[in-house]
């Protein structure tokens, strides 16, 4: 009997088409709002007022890294689990085969030319100096 239940309970419905889900429509919501442009302008200013409180000696380094690392988790998260997801489908890899070559020594840079002293030019000066 438990089996039935559960098995009508996976079976999508014909009247709730496929993805008008109420729970994935709220995910995508949060999603929105977390990485929307509100949230964008919320973390600038946050990034930009804890730069400010750092420069001025009023907030410790640790506690301002700690708020801008979380800002590039936040917003870097799908690229961060793109990457584990990618990494863990493609599996363990055999190691590449170490190449060792000897790089021939480049001759150093010609020396550039010296610039020639300027002549001192003051265009103050024979105005309110005496000449010499």
């Amino acid at each position: 009997m438990t089996a039935l239940v559960y098995a009508y309970a996976i079976t999508p419905s014909l009247a709730d088409p496929e993805g008008s889900s109420s729970l994935a429509a709220a995910v995508r919501w949060i999603e929105q709002v977390a990485l929307g442009t509100i949230a964008t302008s919320i973390a600038v200013i946050a990034v930009a007022s804890i730069g400010l409180l750092m420069l001025t000696g009023r907030l410790q380094i640790r506690r301002g890294a700690t708020v801008i690392l979380g800002c590039f988790v936040l917003f870097g998260a799908p690229t961060i689990a793109a990457g584990i997801l990618g990494a863990v489908r493609s599996g363990p890899q055999a190691a590449a085969p170490v190449v060792i070559s000897r790089a021939v020594p480049t001759p150093p840079p010609l020396p550039l030319p010296t610039p020639k002293a300027a002549p001192s030019y003051d265009p103050y000066a024979g105005a309110a100096v005496p000449p010499r």
